[in-house]
């Protein structure tokens, strides 16, 4: 599976966040790429810190289109959507790259809680051009 760092787009990366669960890469018009550390349960805890380094960088007016590029095996808390919801966060598409160990029913579980449409790819620059194609339009679907 193709990494971040393997991609063209470096140069439209805003800021680098290391986390003790992966990384996440922000890059510009809202675009978040995240990669996991392995065998990690990603937890509310967890999101809300880089909920928070969303907030920090974009501000509160640019929605958010995440793409979860899943290079490693790890473990999403589906539940937890309700704790993104109840705090009123608020994300506009949401993408994942990939199929790991346990990740198809993990997305069965995470498409019941995000109230948006969850879209899977196989290749991230797929993914990317998705999520650029996304960050031009006018009005966007927030889940809050």
């Amino acid at each position: 599976m193709k990494r971040i760092k393997e991609l063209e787009l470096l140069n439209q990366i805003r800021e680098i966040r290391e986390f003790d669960f992966g990384i996440f890469y922000f890059f510009k018009k809202g675009i978040i790429i995240s990669e996991m550390n392995k065998g990690v349960l990603f937890r509310w805890e967890d999101a809300s810190k880089v909920v928070t380094a969303a907030e920090n960088i974009y501000g509160l007016e640019i929605p958010i289109i995440y793409i979860a590029n899943r290079i490693n095996n790890y473990y999403v808390v589906p539940s937890n959507w309700l704790k993104f919801y109840q705090n009123r966060h608020k994300m506009a598409f949401y993408g994942l790259v990939g199929q790991t160990t346990g990740s198809r029913a993990s997305l069965l579980l995470e498409r019941f809680f995000f109230k948006n449409s969850i879209i899977q790819f196989n290749d991230l620059d797929d993914a990317v051009l998705w999520a650029v194609e996304k960050s031009h339009l006018k009005t966007y679907p927030l889940s809050h």
